[in-house]
């Protein structure tokens, strides 16, 4: 799971992960294995969105409570850290869902017919 917080394959350890900031390379250029089986959906954008709520908002709230702002500029200042806090645990929470996947073996679920 290290691994994939840090963007390397989850098989070697070594090569990246990436091919850009949320892009995945087709396949490891450490050791060949395919990233084709990245199925990560949404599911690291809700943990980033909920993880970085909860660390932002009661922030701004304290903040408001306290300072009384005008609310355009408690929007102008936590507007833009809730933003970029999501943009940097975005990568992490995303290497980690697909090194989580890997571990499992996770895939698409299937039907057996069983007549």
């Amino acid at each position: 799971m290290g691994a994939g917080l840090r963007g390397r394959c989850p098989t070697c350890l070594e090569g990246p992960l990436f091919d850009g900031y949320l892009q995945f390379a087709s396949a490891c250029p450490a050791c060949g294995e395919s990233f084709d089986i990245e199925d990560a959906g949404d599911g690291p954008a809700v943990f980033v969105i909920f993880l970085a709520s909860f660390l932002v908002v009661p922030l701004a709230l304290v903040f408001q409570m306290m300072l009384e702002p005008p609310v355009w500029l408690t929007l102008l200042i936590w507007i833009p850290i809730i933003t970029a806090a999501c943009l940097v645990l975005l990568r992490p929470f995303r290497g980690l869902m697909f090194a989580v996947q890997v571990m499992n073996k996770a895939e698409q679920g299937r039907l057996d017919n069983e007549n």
